[in-house]
């Protein structure tokens, strides 16, 4: 029995130091942040907060403080699900870069390519009083248009623009509906973040790979890295878990916020290709790590080294792009051009993106780190800008400089 015993008590303790986390320089920074993230719930700024600091080696912080529903008194965990929204964008870049690596497409692409609803798409030129006078592009949308926001589509038209709240329509109409409109100016030529033009990527991975676009992302990206809590359309047991959206009433309280932007109805046939995913701090944490490693995670490779350098660095020139100062755009991530602002403490090249309810995930390969705040806040003057974002990035990156 004596070298059974001792043979689980030296496995144990090897899982042990398998399950501790990476040492950092200054520890203590680490453990100011959740005292950090209470203030901004003691000042009714929050209901509550789940944050997550890593580098390639792993989860070095991992908290949450407040509540995930204040009506119920139900405390945050670290488990509490948030609809990130426009944190989905880069994943479904990703999805477009898995088939850029098997050769079946390229960002340089016309979309017209493998969405053929799109040939001869037109130009709005001079309004008149009888209309709008149509004119043709200089050149096609291109993918890499639709990565980085640059292609000029058009707002989805009255009788799709609800679909984000009603999920009633398929990428298939959604797309055809983006595609019939004219472009708003050249291609290539300006900035416009686009909702429906991310969309229409999540249509070419259903049309390039055969399957649908929530299949080849669970199958390609979540399955692969472990992200068990990742979806467009939670389960009972899930929807349980999701933190409530918050905005302010006229007093300045939080309130429950209905129906903000995005909404989980039952029997959803849109996946919101720009914004629908629900996950958690730990599955971000794996996709976050997975590319600051370049594109792989615990031996599994998601995309080619390649792929991440393309998604990572600016791809729009000097195009004035991003909600903050010193941006510019990679293939479905923002990236820091220039160190400014909410980025000051961030190396440029730094990748990442937001979402409309607050939530934040920013990678910098230089310092080695990542950070990802949860929150599901409406009404922030700008969620890119916000104090939460910048406390975190500040105590994450003191606590890992040298």
């Amino acid at each position: 029995m004596r070298p059974l015993f001792l043979a689980l008590l030296a496995g144990a303790f090897a899982a042990s130091l398998a399950a501790a986390p990476p040492a950092v320089p200054h520890a203590d920074k680490l453990d100011a942040v959740p005292a950090r993230m209470q203030k901004f719930v003691e000042s009714d700024d929050l209901a509550g907060a789940v944050c997550v600091i890593g580098r390639g080696d792993g989860v070095v912080h991992e908290s949450a403080v407040g509540f995930r529903d204040l009506a119920a008194k139900a405390h945050m965990q670290k488990d509490t699900l948030f609809r990130i929204a426009s944190m989905t964008k880069p994943v479904t870049a990703i999805g477009i870069m898995i088939l850029a690596d098997e050769g079946k497409l390229s960002p340089d692409d016309d979309v017209a390519k493998h969405l053929p609803e799109f040939t001869g798409q037109m130009l709005a030129g001079e309004k008149t009083a009888d209309g709008v006078a149509l004119k043709k592009p200089g050149r096609p949308v291109k993918l890499r248009d639709l990565l980085t926001h640059t292609a000029g589509l058009a707002n989805y038209p009255t009788g799709v623009s609800d679909v984000y709240t009603k999920r009633n329509r398929t990428l298939a109409e959604t797309t055809l509906a983006t595609a019939l409109q004219p472009l708003q100016f050249e291609p290539g030529t300006r900035w416009s973040y686009s909702n429906p033009g991310i969309d229409a990527l999540g249509r070419v991975i259903e049309v390039v790979s055969g399957q649908s676009y929530e299949s080849f992302l669970q199958k390609r990206v979540f399955e692969p890295l472990g992200m068990t809590d990742t979806t467009f359309y939670p389960t009972k047991e899930q929807t349980a878990r999701v933190a409530v959206t918050y905005g302010k009433d006229k007093y300045g309280k939080l309130v429950a916020a209905v129906n903000a932007l995005l909404d989980l109805p039952p029997n959803p046939k849109h996946p919101v290709p720009a914004g629908g995913l629900v996950s958690s701090g730990a599955d971000l944490a794996k996709l976050y790590q997975m590319m600051l490693n370049k594109g792989e995670l615990n031996g599994k490779r998601v995309i080619s080294e390649k792929a991440v350098a393309e998604m990572t660095k600016v791809q729009t020139g000097d195009i004035k792009t991003g909600f903050v100062e010193g941006m510019g755009f990679g293939y479905g991530f923002a990236v820091v051009r220039e160190p400014k602002g909410v980025t000051a403490v961030l190396s440029p090249g730094t990748f990442g993106h937001g979402g409309a309810f607050g939530t934040q995930g920013w990678i910098d390969p230089v310092q080695n780190v990542f950070c990802i705040l949860l929150i599901q806040r409406t009404g922030l003057a700008n969620g890119d800008a916000s104090p939460m974002r910048q406390a975190l990035q500040e105590l994450a990156v003191e606590a890992i400089k040298k």
